[in-house]
């Protein structure tokens, strides 16, 4: 079989009780080990005090596998840089068919919690439009155009274009949800001061919303958007000046593509000295609770 769900997934979908996706790409691409392991486990950990079940999806020697073990998490996490496949909807296919190891991105998971049947996905942030690269949009807006998930996020991340990201996922017809912010969380700091339509005050109410775009079968998902704590808050000024003098640096060494975001991450973690990977880190074992909660409202709904 293409996909193996572990049992403990399988039997929490079959008795209706809350489940939660994570991705795998914060394990192999968006934290340096042992940090990107232990906050695998913590997400988790997150997940299940908060009464729900955590689902961490990759794809292992071609399978897809949704549901990693504490091992397969850990092993997954110490494989050597450029040996996973960074796996989004063009590249499932080429995984499970060359039988390689594989961390899916927040299109990938989309995709494979829908197969499952999850309903509710915990990420960070989401791609988006790359900074003075209208034309390099992240497929990650297109499968929330056209994959009936709930993404939980803080927004996108803050080294891209914020407002034409906005613009993208409006055209996709994606509800863009802000969870106790009226604005769109700008990833490692609480607000990018770009006005949200949506406001809801609770995880009831975002469930509820979710409820009905499933009854009404319109086939996107849903970008719920949840501000880093903050206590754990980066502040924008510092947050900007690092991530500009990151996407200077990437331009002048010609890094680009799907190398761009995990070199921007990497050497913003340099410039605000460790800063904002403490909000990275903060800010996922949120999302992390607050899916977990929506998901057990959903049940209810």
């Amino acid at each position: 079989m293409d996909i193996h769900i572990a049992p403990e997934i399988d039997a929490a979908l079959r008795e209706g009780r809350a489940v939660v996706a994570l991705e795998s790409t914060v394990i192999t691409h968006g934290l340096p080990y042992p940090g990107n392991v232990e906050t695998a486990l913590a997400m988790e950990a997150v997940i299940r005090d908060s009464g729900a079940t955590p689902a961490t999806i990759a794809v292992l020697n071609g399978c897809i596998t949704v549901g990693l073990s504490a091992d397969q998490i850990e092993q997954l996490g110490t494989l050597p840089p450029g040996t996973v496949r960074k796996c989004s909807r063009r590249d499932l296919p080429v995984a499970v068919g060359l039988g390689e190891n594989a961390a899916t991105t927040v299109a990938g998971t989309m995709i494979v919690a829908c197969m499952a049947g999850i309903g509710v996905f915990a990420t960070g942030g989401i791609g988006g439009v790359h900074r003075g690269q209208p034309f390099d949009v992240s497929a990650d807006l297109i499968e929330l155009g056209r994959t009936p998930v709930a993404v939980v996020c803080s927004g996108a991340k803050s080294i891209l274009d914020l407002p034409l990201t906005l613009e993208v996922l409006e055209t996709q017809g994606v509800p863009v949800i802000g969870l106790n912010t009226h604005t769109l969380p700008a990833f490692y700091s609480r607000s990018s001061g770009l006005p949200l339509d949506v406001y809801v005050d609770s995880p009831h109410q975002a469930a509820q919303i979710i409820a009905a775009a499933r009854r009404l079968r319109t086939g996107q998902g849903i970008l719920v958007t949840v501000p880093v704590p903050e206590a754990d808050e980066l502040p924008m000024e510092i947050a900007e000046a690092a991530i500009r003098q990151a996407t200077d640096e990437a331009a002048a060494r010609n890094i680009h593509g799907k190398d761009v975001t995990p070199f921007i991450l990497s050497r913003v973690i340099e410039l605000t000295h460790g800063q904002s990977q403490r909000a990275n880190i903060a800010l996922l074992k949120n999302n992390a609770r607050v899916a977990a909660q929506i998901a057990q409202e959903l049940t209810h709904l």
